[in-house]
């Protein structure tokens, strides 16, 4: 009889990645930061949010590899790097998603690899920090039991530790953060807090959690799409639209803060704010239901929305305009306005939305377009701009919302709109004949400074677009009239503009915008202070409302400022939520007593 021998199965060989990974490691364990920083491409950034660096921050190039490294390599002792999934290869690029630890705690990071000079070596590299070893949350195989079984006659159950809580928290015990607004910014810091079991309390001036979004104009949605807008910890339910109408989103925000226990104080506003370096605290005084009261948190978060102060213009003649004039984020909404001549001011999401709301019911309106304008129709947007990261086909494909925030965090921004420029360019080509309706109607488009459309706008400058959900159609056919150049004064009845065009109003509605959110730091607590942390938000582009220098990331958001233990939280709801994680390891950190140094702490270039 005979026996046939299989052949030994041959040694799997080690991609590009899981290779590139197990070197990087080594060189690191070696300390040998001129080989680790020789892994990385001529043309290279490595993206670090906190596990490195105690910062959001990017360095580029070999140089600013060895630069990082050479500040942070002793104290971090990185290791453990391995694969989370197997690595793929397309385009002559390979991507891997991978785990790593540090001496104080757990990561992940996604990996592109490029070859130069027949060498895989680093083209962008992601770190993300997302747990602090021995300070885990609470989650999954951790939850905590709820029932306590047994017999305890001094048993204190789940709503007397509440009330507990309720009645100390602020008052007699302080909180060693404390967070001022409580939109949705607000909120997930203070989930993402509870969870880290770091003693904080969320303060709003309105009356009820979600009031933020139901004083808002009537018409108002979510222009962004629901797999987009998850909070932390709790995603929408499955039949949640698309986008959502303004007062949904306040009716799930409220319920957010009763569910996830958010310590939350309700009626409440911020007077003043002063800093002690001696103590180390800050001093912050509110008036809550007619009360005065002192609270000393350690450390200060202003979750105000990245969109900081309203811009009210001071326009000659105001004074004397008989008519009814509110900047939009006061706007109640068309209904009173029926037959009325409508002026608003401004062309950007805000002005498109009540525009929009106002021709429906029967006004008369104007829109004043003081400059060019970037708008992209919502379909287009949520299929090419969005949809292979945040869809119900991402989902289909495995592409969760968590990882689909990595691998948006993991593009740097010095190049991330050479990614986007293509996307536009095929949006322009779908929509073609809109634009060119549009700009035959004698609206003035743009695709920003260097066609890479939206969502770079948006970082740069957070203004100069819309999101196309039906009104710009309405300047189009010329159902909404269309008015261009400065406001030079108002009279008695009418709008002037610098050209001498005088536009009747019963209504002036001013969607102007907003300042830097540093302008609440100037209010609240100095003019000093605000100065010494500096504009809030932009990346340094030197485009349009976005000055350089060049600073790689967003100007003061979610990491340390020029100020001690002044924190600025904001952003669209993606932001709200991904950020928040970052934001709360720093505070945890900081609430330990572990040692947080400050890589890279961004310089200030410009003021508010």
């Amino acid at each position: 009889m005979t026996q046939t021998l299989e052949p030994p199965p041959a040694t799997a060989q080690l991609g590009p990645a899981q290779t590139w990974l197990t070197d990087f490691e080594a060189a690191l364990k070696e300390r040998d930061i001129p080989r680790a920083a020789g892994m990385f491409a001529t043309t290279s950034f490595w993206r670090d949010l906190v596990a490195f660096s105690w910062n959001i921050t990017t360095v580029e190039d070999p140089t600013g590899v060895a630069d990082l490294l050479s500040a942070t390599l002793e104290r971090v002792d990185p290791s453990g790097f391995a694969l989370e999934e197997p690595e793929a290869t397309a385009d002559g690029v390979t991507t891997a998603w991978f785990t790593f630890e540090t001496a104080i705690g757990r990561g992940r990071g996604l990996l592109r690899l490029k070859v130069e000079d027949d060498q895989p070596r680093a083209w962008t590299f992601l770190t993300t920090l997302y747990e602090l070893k021995g300070h885990e949350e609470p989650r999954g195989e951790r939850r905590p039991k709820g029932a306590e079984h047994g017999v305890n006659r001094d048993r204190v159950t789940w709503a007397e530790k509440r009330q507990a809580e309720a009645e100390t928290l602020g008052l007699t015990e302080q909180p060693y953060a404390v967070v001022i607004g409580g939109g949705q910014g607000g909120i997930a810091l203070g989930a993402r807090l509870r969870q880290l079991g770091v003693p904080s309390l969320v303060i709003d001036r309105y009356e009820r959690p979600g009031d933020q979004w139901r004083g808002r104009y009537k018409s108002l949605c979510l222009h962004d799409p629901v797999w987009y807008d998850h909070l932390p910890y709790l995603k929408f339910p499955d039949n949640w639209p698309v986008f959502a109408p303004k007062d949904k989103i306040g009716d799930w925000l409220e319920s957010y803060v009763k569910v996830m226990e958010v310590p939350y104080w309700s009626s409440t506003t911020a007077t003043s704010a002063s800093y002690s370096e001696e103590a180390g605290e800050w001093t912050v005084t509110v008036s809550r239901g007619g009360e005065e009261i002192t609270l000393h948190p350690k450390q200060l978060i202003l979750a105000t929305g990245m969109s900081g102060k309203p811009n009210i213009p001071d326009l000659p003649g105001m004074d004397i305009f008989e008519g009814e004039q509110h900047h939009s984020s006061q706007h109640p909404g068309p209904d009173a306005y029926e037959g009325k001549r409508c002026v608003v001011i401004g062309s950007n999401n805000s002005a498109f939305d009540i525009c929009g709301a106002l021709f429906e019911h029967g006004a008369d309106v104007t829109m004043v377009q003081r400059s060019s304008t970037h708008i992209v129709k919502s379909d287009t947007l949520m299929d090419i701009g969005l949809g292979d990261l945040y869809s119900e086909r991402a989902l289909a494909s495995g592409m969760t919302t968590e990882k689909a925030d990595l691998v948006f965090a993991s593009l740097p921004y010095r190049i991330m709109h050479e990614f986007q420029i293509p996307l536009y360019e095929q949006m322009a080509e779908r929509d073609a004949d809109f634009y060119q309706r549009l700009e035959k109607a004698g609206f003035r488009h743009d695709w920003g400074d260097d066609g890479s459309g939206l969502f770079m706008k948006y970082l740069r400058r957070g203004s100069g677009y819309y999101i196309d959900v039906g009104s710009a159609e309405l300047v189009a056919d010329g159902s909404v009239k269309l008015a261009h150049g400065q406001v030079s004064h108002l009279t008695s009845s009418a709008v002037v503009l610098e050209d001498g065009t005088s536009l009747p109003a019963d209504l002036v509605v001013y969607a102007t915008g907003y300042g830097s959110m540093n302008g609440w730091a100037a209010d609240l607590i100095s003019q000093e202070v605000a100065d010494r942390v500096g504009k809030c938000w932009g990346l340094g582009s030197d485009t349009t409302k976005d000055p350089g220098p060049w600073e790689g990331e967003q100007r003061n958001m979610w990491k340390p400022t020029q100020q001690e233990a002044l924190w600025f939280h904001g952003g669209n709801l993606h932001q709200s939520r991904h950020y928040s994680l970052y934001l709360a390891l720093q505070l945890k950190a900081r609430f330990e007593g572990i040692e947080t140094p400050v890589y890279n702490l961004a310089p200030v270039h410009h003021l508010a």
